[in-house]
């Protein structure tokens, strides 16, 4: 019989993507130390966000899942979180007033600090280094010294996480969400632009149904759900020491639940069925995820999701492809039927940033935002030729007016890039690259 699962079963297992730490004793005083800090969320939290998931595999909701490819502790300020809820808010609004259905928000924020690499090394001018894998882990500088993974890092990530979620918190239930607020959150950059304009007429259109419920003598002051919305994060689970170290039993139930954030997700590169994050994601109660690449077979998503979510929980996994838009219309549609006629109640969701990352002519990574919406009109081709639902996407975005993705309605060239070209790791889509996007999405979800 296998042993009971523990936080720490991971070990039992290989682990990929783990950085070669080159002090042990360091890393187990910082690990010891983080066991002993408070929560990050709570139990309870990632319950009810599995519910809100519950309802987007009945096709009753759409989640948006949303947010930096890897936070930074150099760019960090109360402006940059602000900007980006901006930008994940309004989608969500874009999204709910135009196609009538619910939206879970999750963000990509407050724990995304680490990112598999291809390569344990890359060529950074003359040099050959170690490579950047994330703020938690080493720093983006070109030296030895840099690059060197250092565990106080896991720390400053800590700290970062918990300040950025408490002001998160405050935003949401603090008034700052609120609808009669939905013009604010139109930042100047955008508010001029063809999405801006399109996004304004979508305001005008709930402030005016805000004043007509209140002459109607619906007291619109006193529904919660008008002032303050409910908003999760979310980061994949890399570094293993550190998810292990923040993971608690909860007292109501006596579930493990990992509290470095409300929702975890596994790689695409780190799906093994025998490896490390399949079994530490399997043994935590939080909902979790799962990339999904082109190489996925049925035989393996099958497999994942008995280990994942034996019990067939609703809202308990997310599924999510990254196909490439060349690809998806192939791919996807046996894996729909395979985990259909299983009988998992899955949520599949759509990440059309990975597959379709390219070098620019420049020499920059990029993305066009035409195949980014391209692989998303596929997802949900898809999902209706196996009358499925297509349930949510994922994406890579900033609230800062970037030039890291090509096209857009304000369209952005290969020349334009080195502009304001800001990004770690990934390219991101900046605010009006993200509002094309959700008012595409919410054309295909009327349709």
């Amino acid at each position: 019989m296998p042993l009971p699962w523990s936080p720490s079963s991971w070990r039992e297992h290989a682990a990929a993507q783990q950085p070669e730490w080159p002090d042990s004793a360091a890393l187990d005083l910082v690990l010891k130390q983080l066991a002993t800090y408070p929560p990050l969320v709570f139990a309870g939290e990632a319950r009810a966000l599995t519910g809100s998931l519950a309802a987007v595999a009945a096709g009753e909701a759409f989640l948006v899942q949303a947010g930096d490819c890897a936070e930074s502790f150099d760019t960090f300020s109360a402006d940059a979180i602000r900007d980006k809820l901006k930008v994940i808010l309004q989608m969500a609004v874009v999204l709910t007033y135009s196609s009538g259905v619910p939206v879970v928000k999750v963000g990509r924020i407050a724990g995304q600090f680490a990112k598999p690499r291809s390569s344990p090394f890359e060529r950074v001018g003359e040099l050959d280094l170690p490579s950047f894998r994330g703020h938690m882990v080493n720093d983006i500088a070109a030296s030895a010294d840099a690059r060197l993974p250092n565990p106080e890092r896991l720390l400053t990530a800590y700290h970062q996480a918990a300040s950025t979620l408490n002001l998160l918190r405050a935003f949401t239930k603090g008034g700052f969400a609120d609808l009669n607020r939905v013009h604010a959150w139109n930042q100047e950059f955008v508010a001029s632009s063809n999405e801006g304009r399109r996004y304004e007429a979508i305001a005008n259109g709930i402030e005016r149904a805000l004043r007509f419920m209140a002459a109607c003598g619906i007291d619109v002051t006193s529904e919660h759900q008008l002032h303050q919305v409910d908003f999760y994060t979310s980061h994949e689970a890399l570094i293993l020491g550190y998810e292990e170290a923040l993971t608690r039993q909860d007292s109501l139930t006596g579930d493990w639940y990992d509290c470095s954030a409300h929702l975890l997700w596994i790689g695409d590169r780190t799906r093994q069925l025998d490896g490390a994050h399949v079994a530490f994601l399997a043994g935590v109660a939080n909902p979790v995820g799962c990339k999904l690449g082109p190489s996925a077979s049925v035989d393996e998503v099958l497999a994942l999701c008995e280990v994942l979510n034996p019990d067939r929980i609703p809202g308990r996994l997310t599924l999510v492809t990254r196909m490439g838009a060349g690809a998806i219309e192939a791919v996807l549609p046996p894996l729909l039927r395979a985990v259909r006629d299983a009988g998992h109640p899955v949520v599949w969701a759509c990440d059309p940033m990975h597959g379709n990352t390219f070098t620019s002519g420049g020499g920059r990574k990029t993305r066009h935002l035409d195949h980014v919406l391209s692989e998303i009109a596929g997802f949900f081709a898809a999902h209706r030729s196996e009358g499925t639902w297509a349930g949510g996407v994922h994406v890579e975005l900033t609230g800062e007016d970037v030039t890291e993705c090509l096209g857009g309605a304000e369209e952005i060239l290969d020349h334009h890039l080195g502009q304001r070209y800001e990004t770690m790791c990934d390219p991101r889509l900046n605010a009006r690259q993200s509002l094309d996007l959700a008012f595409r999405v919410a054309e295909l979800l009327r349709g």
